[in-house]
């Protein structure tokens, strides 16, 4: 079966993951003819439909639900975060069952073909942290100290499932003193408070 002319076009955007109006901007061709030559694609088998106006190439090796976290807050930007950062950098053990993401766009589920997201909102003034990750893929995730800290910045905004862990294993490197810095820059004093209480409590006890 011949493959649709635009596909020449996916391999040249370089990443795994990317949307319609890309693709119509690469091709040179019009939303709706982009949007017909990449549903064929996905009918081969090549490509996969994330989510409206959102395509992945089923055949690129550094594919992984992860790669969807800067591309499904439009106008925002997101990182992962929280327990899936905190796992992803071997703190944790427990894989979690949805992958969370920090943004400034408003909190809310996000369910795709490549797996299911909650995007939290957190603060603007309290947004960074974040870097690409070492490992295998290439999304934005935040460092070991400012996953925690996101996790507890949320905690004291009553989502207790973000403020207690299991047994936690912080890599040598991991800095308590950059963890407390991050926790100075919440905006609310008394989330800040709750923050840094909960910090040296962890230091101490490890969970």
């Amino acid at each position: 079966m011949p493959r649709e002319p635009i596909f020449k076009y996916v391999r040249k955007i370089g990443r795994p993951v990317f949307t319609t109006r890309e693709m119509a901007a690469l091709s040179g061709k019009s939303p709706s003819a982009a949007i017909q030559g990449l549903a064929r694609l996905a009918r081969q088998g090549l490509l996969i439909k994330v989510r409206r106006g959102l395509w992945a190439d089923a055949s690129d090796r550094t594919l992984s639900p992860f790669a969807l976290a800067t591309h499904l807050a439009p106008g925002h930007r997101s990182y992962i975060s929280f327990i899936s950062a905190l796992h992803l950098h071997g703190i944790i053990e427990q894989i979690p069952r949805v992958i969370t993401l920090a943004s400034t766009a408003h909190s809310r589920t996000i369910r795709t073909r490549l797996g299911d997201f909650i995007v939290h909102r957190i603060n603007p003034a309290f947004f960074g942290g974040f870097d690409w990750y070492r490992g295998r893929g290439s999304f934005l995730i935040a460092s070991p100290e400012k996953a925690l800290v996101d996790s507890l910045y949320l905690s004291a905004h009553k989502k207790k499932q973000y403020g207690h862990f299991p047994e936690m294993h912080f890599p040598k490197d991991f800095s308590f003193r950059r963890a407390a810095a991050w926790a100075g820059r919440i905006p609310s004093a008394r989330v800040r408070e709750r923050v840094l209480n909960r910090l040296k409590q962890i230091k101490k006890t490890g969970r």
